[in-house]
């Protein structure tokens, strides 16, 4: 089998990972040795065991490290030291959590941790509770300190400081195991950004492809750090979790490609899923006054981007064109919500090129349902 025919390898969660070496931890407290490989259930009933990369004992303490390995996918966390130092605690403290050196604090509302709490997530959490338990008993006094060697740069490649979590990593998972190239991770940063803006009072929120497109964005509209939503391809993604979760007005922002896409119904604007038609942008060309010549054009050219410029030389500006039939793609998602949705298209210069101002996604110009 060549390699890139081989099937992609599976990972495992910092949660996962936290989870045995807490285990391996509580242990050596209790017994004075470490288990190695240490052994845990994950919440689908698997049984996977993990080898420690650091262990030591102190003064009423223990801990344990496991690097973690995220298999084939293109995880940030992939090859970090997560290790969990297990104390005893105060009587009647029951089990408390601590971040320790790479792990973030939470600071604003929204999010499934309050304000004021490590950055550890619920499944980990009850993960963690259960080997606990399990070691050292129902009930038991103990402080778990999580902590990611690294873990402060590495979120700085994440969204966690715009999400208001500080000084590292999330604890992550709610299977325990990293699927190679899910972009679960993404997904559930799009979501958590829609609960923050909704918690901190923003009825507005904004997702954009990419970077050129959130700053053009946020200068348009003037809007808070907190209200840019880096969608990137997901935009089905996170207009699906604003249906389950409202807010009263949503902007779309991308480029000139991406939003023809979306303007071709498309909601995952990802390579893989399909290229832009140009076809299709010939024929919105020709809706908004090109000639043969023009249309022509446009199906030969390269990019979505050569197009539009010979749009513009032609004095067609199909930007808006492109941008109401995007709106229709995005607003058909809401259904019947009442929810104002907008379109905004710019080039790689972070230029306006189409807009498709705020309509209330009810409103009858939105496309049928296709069967």
């Amino acid at each position: 089998m060549n390699e890139e025919d081989r099937p992609l390898k599976r990972g495992w969660t910092t949660g996962a990972c936290a989870t045995a070496a807490t285990k391996a931890a509580c242990v050596a407290l209790k017994a004075g040795a470490f288990p190695d490989p240490v052994e845990i259930v994950l919440p689908g009933g698997q049984n996977v065991a993990f080898a420690l990369a650091r262990n030591e004992r102190g003064d009423g303490l223990a801990m344990a490290g496991i690097v973690k390995d995220a298999g084939d996918d293109p995880d940030v966390t992939h090859g970090a030291l997560v290790m969990s130092t297990v104390r005893p605690g105060a009587a009647g403290s029951g089990l408390v959590y601590k971040a320790g050196k790479g792990v973030g604090t939470v600071t604003r509302p929204g999010l499934p941790i309050p304000p004021g709490e490590a950055s550890i997530n619920p499944v980990p959490r009850k993960m963690i509770a259960g080997v606990v338990a399990e070691v050292l008993g129902e009930g038991a006094d103990v402080e778990v300190e999580i902590s990611v060697a690294g873990g402060e740069e590495m979120a700085l490649k994440t969204l966690n400081p715009r999400l208001g979590i500080l000084g590292g990593i999330s604890i992550l998972g709610t299977t325990g195991i990293v699927i190679p190239y899910s972009c679960s991770a993404w997904i559930h940063s799009i979501h958590r950004g829609v609960d923050v803006a909704r918690a901190m009072g923003f009825d507005h929120v904004a997702g954009s492809t990419g970077n050129t497109s959130e700053l053009a964005v946020q200068k348009f509209h003037g809007l808070h750090e907190v209200q840019l939503i880096d969608m990137g391809d997901f935009v089905g993604g996170m207009l699906k979790y604003i249906r389950a979760h409202p807010v009263a007005k949503v902007t779309i922002a991308g480029g000139v490609a991406k939003m023809t896409k979306l303007a071709q119904g498309l909601l995952d604007l990802h390579s893989s899923r399909g290229s832009a038609d140009l076809d299709g942008l010939a024929a919105i060309a020709v809706g908004a006054g090109a000639d043969t010549g023009l249309e022509a054009r446009i199906k030969d050219a390269n990019t979505v981007a050569e197009a539009f410029i010979e749009a513009n030389k032609a004095g067609i500006g199909i930007g808006d064109a492109v941008a109401a039939a995007a709106w229709r793609t995005a607003a058909s998602v809401f259904d019947k919500l009442d929810i104002a949705v907008e379109i905004l298209v710019f080039n790689r210069e972070g230029e306006l090129m189409g807009h498709a101002p705020f309509a209330a996604s009810h409103s009858p110009s939105r496309p049928l349902k296709r069967r």
